[in-house]
C-alpha cells in the first residue's frame, strides 16, 4: 500500500517530469514513505530529489528557547533559494501533518509573528504556487501525535494503523489501480466544475444554524476542481485528498454571519466554534468557543486577512465526511465539508488572473493577503441558493448535498 501511495503522489500529485528537480518536505516520522517517494521520483526521471526533514520537537524548542526579538526573522537567503528553485521549474511535495497540540502553552503572538515573517520573506516564491506556475502537492501520512489525537478512542497500539487505513481510503490507494481511480475522480469533479462555470452565478446564499451569509462572485470568476496545469501545461493535483470545487468570492461582496462546523488547526493551535460577521466583505465581529486569541492574530495579519479569498463546495455525503471523524488537519477536514478561506484568493480562479498584478487583482474583486486559512462550514443542515445573471434564484445545495 505504501508503494502504491508513493507511486500515486509522484505520478498524479506532483506529476514529476523527466529532468525535473523535486523537493520533498517531510516529517522525520514519515521516513519510510519518504524514501519510497524518492525512489519513485527517480524512476519517473527526476534529475535530483532533495528531502527537507521536519522535526516538530525542534520547532517547539525554538518557541521555548529563542529570544523574543527573533520571531520576526526569516532567512531571506532561504526564501531566495526557493525562488531560484521555482525559476528552474522544480516541483515541491509537502507531507503536511501539523500536530494540533504542538504549540499548547506557547504564546500565540510568537507563532503568528514567525508565520508572518516567513510569509513576507517568501512573498515572491508564493507567486509561483498561487498562480500554479510550478507543480506542488500536499499529502498526508500518520505521525504519533496526530494519530493519538484523531483516534484517541482506540488502544494506543492501533492508532497509527487506523490512520493509515483512513488515509489509504481517502486517497483511493485501496483501489486496484489508484492512478486510474484518480483519473475517474478528477473527471467527476470536472463535471461539477463545468456545471458551475456554465451557471456563472452572481452570488450564493448560505443558510444553516448560525449561518446566514450572502457571497457575491466577481465577474469572470472560474470554478476549479481536482487539479490543474502548471505554466508548462503539466497537470498536477495540489491537495491529496481532494473532494472540492472552488472559486473566489468578491472581496467586498460578503455580508452576513457564518458559524464554523469543525475545529480549525491553525498552525498547531486549535480554534473551535468560530463565528464571524461580515459587512461589505470585511470581518466586523468575531468570536470563538476556544482559541479566540489565535483567530485574533490571524485576522490582524494584514488588511486582506479579514476578508474571504476562497469558497469551496463539498457534499456532506462524500468519502471523507462519511468516515464520520474529525482529523484536526485542514487538508483533510476541508475535503469533508464546504469551506471558506480567509486571506488570499487564487488568481487561477479569475479569467486572466495569473497575468495580473496584486493591484489589478484587487480591482477585479480578488482578495490579496499574506495568509490563506480555510475553515469549515459544511454540515447536513447547510442549504445554498445561487443567483443567476438574470436574477433567478435556484438551489445549489440542499441538506448538505448537491441539489441535482
Amino acid at each position: 500500500m505504501l508503494n502504491k501511495y508513493a507511486e500515486l503522489v509522484v505520478k498524479v500529485g506532483v506529476n514529476i517530469q523527466k529532468g525535473q528537480v523535486l523537493i520533498v518536505h517531510a516529517p522525520i516520522e514519515t521516513a519510510e514513505l519518504t524514501r519510497l517517494i524518492v525512489a519513485k521520483a527517480y524512476e519517473a526521471g527526476a534529475k535530483y530529489v532533495i528531502v527537507e526533514w521536519d522535526d516538530e520537537e525542534v520547532t517547539r524548542i525554538r518557541y521555548e528557547k529563542a529570544a523574543d526579538d527573533t520571531f520576526d526573522y526569516y532567512p531571506q537567503w532561504l526564501a531566495d533559494s526557493m525562488v531560484h528553485f521555482a525559476e528552474e521549474g522544480g516541483a515541491i511535495l509537502h507531507i503536511k501533518v501539523p500536530n494540533p497540540e504542538l504549540f499548547r502553552g506557547i504564546d500565540s503572538a510568537k507563532v503568528s509573528r514567525a508565520v508572518k515573517a516567513a510569509a513576507v520573506a517568501r512573498k515572491e516564491y508564493s507567486v509561483y504556487t498561487r498562480n500554479s506556475r510550478i507543480s506542488w502537492s500536499l499529502i498526508k501520512a500518520p505521525t504519533r501525535a496526530w494519530a493519538d489525537k484523531v483516534f484517541a478512542d482506540l488502544p494506543a497500539e492501533q492508532r497509527i494503523d487506523a490512520m493509515w487505513e483512513a488515509i489509504f481510503k481517502m486517497v483511493r490507494v485501496d483501489k486496484d489501480d489508484p492512478v486510474a481511480a484518480w483519473r475517474d475522480h478528477i473527471a467527476k469533479l470536472k463535471t461539477w466544475q463545468d456545471r458551475l462555470n456554465a451557471k456563472s452565478y452572481k452570488s450564493l446564499h448560505y443558510r444553516a444554524p448560525g449561518t446566514d451569509l450572502r457571497v457575491e462572485l466577481p465577474e469572470g470568476h472560474i470554478w476549479r476542481g481536482g487539479g490543474g496545469e502548471n505554466e508548462k501545461g503539466v497537470y498536477f493535483v495540489a491537495n491529496m485528498p481532494t473532494e472540492e470545487v472552488y472559486t473566489m468570492p468578491h472581496r467586498t461582496g460578503v455580508n452576513g454571519t457564518v458559524k464554523s462546523t469543525m475545529p480549525l488547526n491553525l498552525n498547531g493551535r486549535l480554534v473551535e466554534g468560530i463565528t464571524m460577521t461580515f459587512e461589505n466583505g470585511k470581518v466586523t465581529a468575531f468570536d470563538a468557543e476556544s482559541g479566540r486569541e489565535h483567530l485574533t492574530t490571524l485576522l490582524e495579519t494584514d488588511e486582506g486577512a479579514s476578508r474571504l479569498g476562497e469558497i469551496a463546495l463539498v457534499p456532506h455525503n462524500s468519502p471523507i465526511s462519511n468516515l464520520n471523524r474529525i482529523f484536526y488537519n485542514t487538508g483533510i477536514d476541508e475535503n469533508a465539508s464546504c469551506h471558506f478561506a480567509l486571506g488570499s484568493a487564487y488568481p487561477v480562479n479569475l479569467e486572466g488572473g495569473t497575468k495580473l498584478t496584486n493591484d489589478e487583482l484587487v480591482a477585479r474583486g480578488a482578495n490579496v493577503s499574506l495568509t490563506h486559512v480555510d475553515f469549515m462550514v459544511g454540515s447536513a443542515e447547510l442549504d445554498i441558493d445561487g443567483e443567476l445573471p438574470d436574477g433567478t434564484i435556484e438551489p445549489v445545495f440542499r441538506k448538505g448535498n448537491w441539489a441535482e
